[in-house]
């Protein structure tokens, strides 16, 4: 077995706030919210964590660790069909930090949830919630942002579910990618793919770039939190 250190704690944190603030976000509006008074309310602070989570994560995703980066996560239509034709046949070529598919996946989610978060600053339904930037565009605008907020929703709700579904088929085929998220290192069966690239991989980003996104992200949701 091939033990690599993948995840720093930056992203291990990132990862399960982020997962905690968006289930609670839907479960305040997809359910009744008990034991919540004003679920409404609950659901728009949860988006505001949801903001400061993913503030930290684009700004990590540019220079934070090495398997953190977009640049390296991120992979052609050739490797991406390739690796298609090997969740096909059976046995996946192992990768240290996220598999081709997994990268694009990865991406689609932040800009799915981006997409909700900011849309979110701008709605009000006109009796018990009033979003911290719904004054500073029209009704017109504010409506268009309550149906494109509404169908992101059901998108990002088909993504989870797909994150789920990937979860599962990897635990299946021996690739154990919950414990990875928790502990930081995988346990490979084989040589991972790009081993030579991810000789750095052992790196965690600096730690001041990490403090100084968290009190940007801190800071600006502390604004809207006031507003």
């Amino acid at each position: 077995m091939h033990h690599v250190r993948v995840w720093d704690l930056p992203t291990r944190l990132f990862h399960w706030g982020l997962a905690s603030a968006v289930a609670l976000a839907f479960y305040t509006m997809e359910t009744g919210g008990a034991p919540f008074v004003f679920p409404v309310e609950i659901h728009g602070r949860a988006g505001l964590v949801v903001l400061g989570l993913l503030l930290f994560r684009w700004g990590w995703a540019l220079a934070g660790s090495h398997h953190a980066r977009l640049w390296h996560f991120l992979h052609g239509p050739g490797a991406i069909l390739a690796y298609l034709r090997a969740l096909r046949r059976g046995p996946l070529p192992p990768y240290a930090g996220h598999n081709p598919l997994g990268g694009l996946a990865v991406l689609a989610m932040l800009v799915s949830l981006s997409v909700q978060a900011i849309s979110g600053l701008f709605l009000t339904d006109d009796i018990f919630f009033q979003a911290p930037l719904h004054d500073r565009v029209s009704g017109e605008v504010s409506g268009t942002l309550r149906i494109l907020h509404h169908w992101n929703a059901q998108l990002l709700m088909v993504l989870i579910v797909l994150h789920l579904v990937a979860l599962v088929v990897h635990r299946l085929k021996g690739e154990r990618l919950v414990g990875a998220m928790v502990t930081g290192c995988k346990r490979l069966s084989a040589h991972p793919e790009g081993m030579a690239d991810d000789s750095v991989a052992e790196s965690r980003g600096s730690p001041w770039l990490a403090v100084g996104l968290l009190l940007v992200a801190v800071g600006v949701v502390g604004w809207l939190w006031q507003l």
